[in-house]
């Protein structure tokens, strides 16, 4: 069936907010500005990208409560506020601590490697999420999953071993800060897979609004990391992840003093926090108005676009390898959420792992 105009408007959304909020990321990443110390250098604060990541999150709840108020004479309410609106917010607290601690190991890594290698390798998410399913929710894989997971680790191979053989003219950082940035980004999909096995485990069946979720535990995230940058801002950073004016874990005074120094690096940050929530609302009304795999194969067209601009700022050279990689990651998520014409012919099993959505920065949808 042909998608509505308010379908192909949900589905751009998802793909420019969601490339413009790891872009807007990555471009914070690479703006000097003059910090608290009176040094110009490059701005590499993690933690406190992360901060706004949550911020963006909570802007959700904000919007949930505008159309709670908007829709509250209407006897069917809004379709995103529709479900169990009175629950317990702390339920939310142990997946948004999931989140926050693996949303800032990827900030950490996206320092240190491509924006396109970054999202890449948060497609390994499925595996991880298939093998915590079969743990802990006691589900069994069919054979399009397994086919499917076999795809995705050959193809993040690809995309790793590129990134260790080659580097980028002109890249100052070197194979070894590529290949831990590639780790550290995987090593945080094993814990957004926790985030999602979590929430299907004690959340999903609550029924609660998915945007209403999301907003809390952007709530709870915002409001624990706030604690641990006062705290991280006097304990000292190991050598390579101390680029700060006082050389500790994270010195969010001087990220804020470069950000108030630099209105490019300002306009990075605000993407960041408008891009989030935007994303997290189409990411949740696609799931909606189409399907989890329509919103899977729009998440891949965002890898897509990520990888092309990437190329085109000359954030990074061009290797064929990519590539390679890329397609095979792509056959293997298809193949995975039985889109490949001839895993479509495959009978369900009941007890199969769920349709994966590989984005941990709105995890909580799935709720």
């Amino acid at each position: 069936m042909a998608w509505t105009g308010y379908q192909r408007f949900l589905a751009l959304m998802m793909v420019v907010t969601g490339s413009i909020n790891t872009l807007s990321t990555k471009w914070a990443d690479n703006i000097k500005s003059k910090g608290s110390d009176g040094q110009v250098r490059t701005f590499e604060h993690p933690f406190l990208q992360a901060s706004t990541m949550f911020l963006g999150e909570m802007l959700c709840l904000l919007t949930f409560k505008i159309l709670v108020w908007i829709n509250r004479n209407r006897e069917t309410g809004h379709a995103l506020t529709n479900g169990n609106q009175n629950f317990n917010p702390f339920l939310l607290l142990p997946a948004a601590m999931f989140d926050l601690i693996g949303t800032s190991i990827m900030y950490i890594g996206l320092t240190l490697t491509y924006a396109s290698s970054f999202q890449m390798f948060r497609g390994s998410i499925i595996v991880f999420v298939a093998v915590l399913s079969m743990t802990f929710l006691d589900r069994r894989l069919i054979r399009r999953e397994w086919i499917g997971i076999l795809n995705v680790i050959i193809g993040l191979l690809i995309v790793g071993i590129t990134d260790a053989l080659y580097q980028t003219p002109g890249e100052s950082k070197g194979r070894n800060s590529l290949i831990t940035g590639d780790l550290l980004i995987i090593l945080a999909q094993i814990i957004s897979a926790c985030q999602m096995v979590y929430e299907e485990k004690y959340v999903a069946g609550m029924n609660i609004p998915p945007l209403q979720a999301v907003g809390w535990e952007g709530v709870f995230g915002f409001s624990v990391l706030s604690v641990l940058l006062v705290i991280f801002y006097y304990i000292p950073a190991p050598a390579h992840f101390d680029h700060n004016a006082r050389h500790t874990v994270e010195d969010f005074v001087d990220g804020l003093v470069q950000i108030a120094n630099n209105s490019l690096l300002l306009l990075a940050i605000t993407g960041t926090v408008v891009s989030i929530a935007f994303f997290n609302f189409a990411g949740i009304s696609v799931t909606k108005e189409m399907s989890a795999t329509t919103r899977m194969v729009l998440d891949s067209v965002r890898t897509f676009v990520i990888w092309m601009v990437s190329l085109g700022v000359k954030w990074q050279a061009f290797h064929w390898q990519h590539l390679l990689g890329f397609a095979v990651l792509i056959v293997g998520m298809c193949a995975y959420n039985g889109l490949m014409p001839r895993c479509g012919r495959l009978e369900m099993d009941p007890e199969a792992a769920p349709v994966v959505n590989d984005d941990p920065e709105d995890g909580a949808d799935e709720a």
